[in-house]
């Protein structure tokens, strides 16, 4: 197998890699992303006293954003956006009556901004080579983390006011699960350039 370019992204390291092919390949990696994306969401677990729920939502953002790359991760994210503002019942807490541009300005909207934000961050640490390692990996899932609650924290602030506990709301109650998260994350990417056969030096 060649060996893979240092700024090479996980995706970018098989199938085809140019022409009509690659469009295919990205049209069809965009696709499941998405699919992706809606399925971990859904994967959550109550907080008790929190308008949020922990879930695998954000472990399935920093992970496409890095094997996808900024540009393909961006793609990939503002396409879930779009399924979900069309009423589809992707995101975490959405149901078939709560849905859309209205769930969407609701409480976790400031996460969904977060995921935009961490999604393009992933894509261009991976981009520049951190995703090769565990350490560095997991400095850029770290980062991607701070992204997601900032604006999360930052919307709740306004929707509910700032003398509300804001950050036991939208922050505490979510730390453990986000380090496993994390850290699980952090190992996958560098696992499989390893699969695929990498020789990064």
């Amino acid at each position: 197998m060649a060996l893979a370019r240092n700024d090479m992204v996980l995706t970018e390291a098989f199938g085809p890699s140019q022409g009509t092919a690659l469009r295919v390949k990205q049209v069809a990696m965009v696709v499941l992303g998405i699919a992706a994306l809606a399925v971990f969401a859904k994967i959550k677990v109550p907080v008790p006293g929190s308008p949020v729920a922990i879930n695998m939502g954000t472990f399935a953002v920093l992970s496409i954003g890095a094997a996808y790359g900024p540009r393909l991760g961006l793609t990939t994210i503002l396409g879930y956006m779009i399924v979900g503002m069309l009423g589809f019942d992707i995101f975490q807490s959405s149901t078939a009556d709560l849905n859309g541009i209205t769930y969407m300005m609701g409480s976790t909207g400031g996460y969904l901004v977060g995921y935009v934000l961490a999604t393009l961050a992933l894509g261009y640490a991976a981009r520049a080579g951190w995703d090769r390692s565990v350490l560095m990996m997991a400095l850029a899932m770290l980062i991607g983390n701070a992204l997601i609650y900032l604006p999360g924290l930052a919307w709740l602030g306004q929707l509910y006011g700032w003398d509300q506990p804001i950050l036991a709301w939208g922050l505490t109650p979510f730390l453990i699960g986000d380090a496993l998260k994390l850290g699980l994350a952090a190992l996958l990417v560098p696992a499989l350039w390893k699969l695929i056969g990498d020789a990064r030096k």
